[in-house]
């Protein structure tokens, strides 16, 4: 006889037996749950697919047609040129703000109080209308002459160029505040150690706290993408035929408005669907780096 069994016959009466398998907890509440989630998503396909007037040939007939391919393509473009505008600032007004130099900082913090403070519809408005206040964009030196180039500002500002520097520079602002918290979610120490090592500021914040920043910056990054990329909707307020105002010009003229708003609507699902993906991909490789490291540490650690 086993040992195991040998001690479930020879313990005492009332003492708990240790050898019996555990047994879940009953959870009836679950499968209620799942039942009226499983009732309610399937009452929600058969209206959406039963319904003649969701006009689902439509949907397929519009799906790939040119028309919404070229807005799929500019929204596409407005959401990496706005964002490249917007990291970019984003880095930069971060370390002004961190600077001990009170004049870079009270700059960063004036560029992110008036951009984060006004809607982005307002800023791709006045952008658009630039040319009111300024005819003639000119660069040369301030208070010198002659400039080095005039030229008319209609024509440099046209609907795309509003929409990217009103959607960049409003993103800008935005991203300025996630680069800084990442920054700071670096040990201080981690700074010490590389003035001790003697590496400049620029080459402890370049080599040693960027890095380990993205950690914390690159998931609101993500979602700051999928938002741009929604964002640009509001484009068409200015003109821009993006993905939203493509479908809009198409329901204008044949009044079919439903199969053309959920063609919209798949477009961004599945752009959306793409952009969560690299996000993912991204987040578990620097996790994955973050988890190598500590073993390594640790394994030097042991020896």
């Amino acid at each position: 006889m086993s040992t195991t069994a040998s001690n479930a016959f020879t313990a005492k009466p009332g003492t708990p037996r240790l050898d019996l398998p555990p047994v879940p907890l009953a959870r009836p509440g679950r499968w209620v749950a799942a039942a009226v989630v499983l009732l309610l998503l399937a009452w929600m396909v058969y209206v959406v697919f039963a319904n003649p007037n969701f006009q689902w040939p439509v949907v397929w007939k519009y799906l790939f047609s040119k028309d919404i391919l070229d807005g799929v393509k500019l929204t596409i473009e407005l959401t990496v040129y706005a964002m490249s505008i917007g990291v970019s600032l984003g880095l930069v007004a971060a370390l002004m703000r961190l600077s001990d130099n009170k004049l870079l900082s009270t700059a960063a913090t004036a560029y992110i109080v008036a951009f984060r403070g006004t809607p982005a519809l307002v800023q791709l408005i006045f952008w658009f209308n630039l040319a009111a206040l300024f005819p003639r964009i000119t660069l040369g030196i301030p208070f010198l002459a002659p400039a080095w180039l005039s030229i008319d500002a209609n024509a440099v500002i046209t609907p795309v160029v509003a929409a990217t520097l009103g959607l960049g520079l409003c993103e800008g602002a935005y991203m300025s505040e996630i680069v800084r918290a990442g920054i700071l979610s670096v040990d201080p120490g981690q700074r010490e150690a590389a003035t001790a090592l003697g590496l400049t500021r620029a080459q402890t914040m370049r080599r040693i706290v960027l890095p380990q920043a993205l950690r914390v910056i690159v998931p609101p990054t993500g979602n700051q993408i999928i938002g741009m990329l929604k964002l640009t909707s509001l484009a068409s307020v200015i003109s821009v035929t993006e993905l939203l105002a493509a479908a809009g010009l198409i329901y204008t003229r044949t009044y079919e408005t439903i199969p053309l708003l959920i063609v919209a609507s798949i477009w961004y699902i599945v752009l959306t669907g793409v952009l969560t993906l690299v996000q993912r991909f991204i987040e578990r490789h620097l996790g994955r780096s973050v988890h190598d490291a500590a073993q390594r540490a640790s394994a030097s650690r042991a020896t």
